[in-house]
């Protein structure tokens, strides 16, 4: 069984899951992605969460960089939970865990739909290979090790 980290594992998604690996802090991504929350209140009455639960996860989120803390712009006291850069490069992420969920997860049909704000289109979330720009069969992936990946000898 895993713990709670993967200092044992040399892999990029393993160390992903170590910041974003729990459900709560995925679904307060995609509500500041998609629902446009940015306080307290609105991420625990959206998401039904305990406020310990939602301060921990929000806490953690703002010291990983996935997003910052700053006083609201409305000028009250009250502090607003905005999306960084590195936060927002998640949302492919959220995207493909979406397609899977609407493919195997919903069997009323997708929840939501996702559209191009600037065009209306529907957004889809695909692989390709960047040499043949072909979509890869599923099991047809190869992993092979990369630049990060130590030399045993």
């Amino acid at each position: 069984m895993l713990g709670r980290t993967y200092e044992r594992e040399n892999c990029s998604a393993a160390r992903a899951l170590e910041v974003i690996g729990e459900r709560w802090s995925l679904l307060i991504l995609r509500n500041a992605l998609y629902a446009g929350s940015t306080r307290f209140n609105q991420f625990q009455r959206s998401l039904g969460i305990a406020s310990n639960i939602l301060t921990t996860r929000l806490d953690w989120l703002v010291q990983s960089g996935l997003m910052e803390s700053r006083s609201a712009t409305d000028g009250t006291e009250t502090r607003e939970y905005v999306l960084t850069a590195k936060g927002l490069d998640l949302e492919p992420v959220i995207l493909a865990l979406s397609a899977w969920g609407d493919r195997w997860a919903a069997p009323d049909g997708p929840p939501i739909i996702y559209h191009h704000s600037d065009c209306g289109g529907q957004v889809h979330q695909y692989l390709k290979c960047d040499r043949c720009q072909q979509a890869p069969e599923p099991g047809y992936i190869t992993a092979m090790p990369g630049p990060g990946m130590p030399v045993t000898a």
